[in-house]
């Protein structure tokens, strides 16, 4: 019963999703939330950002895993990557050598990108990533690596119980200090598991 539960939690949420793309809503992503019993190393007590690509892809990237590394030690063909000071990312197990960034901005980018909210993007595009290395107001994250999943792969994972589904947001996706956001978001997700449940 609770796999059922959550199957349709998940399909409810993809089908939140494709409508928000088309009739161009606030939100054409989501947020997994890791459940304190999965304990896979590249997955323990993430947060992630999950969107589509237009061909249907499904790809994201962990919110909650900051690194010590440097980018001009990961990506230094960028121009000023020997000076960004910000902290990199850990995007997820797919190519971690890709910089990946997630940006506000009040149009879309001439190069590719993802909406992801309105006025946030996903992007690997490299000119993307140069006009936001260029730019000062500290408005977006850089990440080296992202996660991707095959066709049903994640709706399996979301049957089996390893994640909580929430509603995407700016709070959330561009919150500056993430130490204690999977536990919060645990937490809201469970509140809301027991609306769901009750009515």
């Amino acid at each position: 019963m609770r796999r059922v539960a959550s199957g349709l939690l998940f399909l409810l949420a993809l089908g939140a999703l494709a409508l928000a793309r088309s009739a161009r809503a606030d939100a054409d992503s989501i947020v997994l939330v890791a459940r304190p019993e999965l304990v896979a190393p590249g997955f323990r007590q993430t947060v992630v950002l999950v969107t589509h690509t237009p061909r249907g892809e499904t790809l994201g990237v962990v919110l909650n895993r900051p690194t010590p590394l440097r980018l001009a030690e990961v990506a230094p063909e960028f121009p000023g990557a020997a000076h960004y000071a910000g902290r990199l990312f850990a995007g997820g197990p797919v190519l971690p050598r890709v910089v990946v960034a997630l940006f506000r901005a009040a149009a879309p980018p001439a190069a590719p990108a993802f909406r992801v909210l309105d006025g946030g993007y996903l992007t690997m595009h490299p000119d993307n990533i140069a006009a936001l290395l260029a730019r000062t107001d500290g408005e977006y994250r850089l990440f080296a690596g992202f996660c991707g999943w095959a066709p049903g792969q994640l709706e399996a994972e979301i049957a089996r119980e390893d994640w909580y589904v929430l509603p995407s947001s700016a709070e959330v996706l561009f919150r500056r200090d993430t130490s204690g956001l999977w536990r919060e978001l645990v937490e809201r997700a469970r509140s809301r598991r027991t609306i769901y449940f009750t009515r």
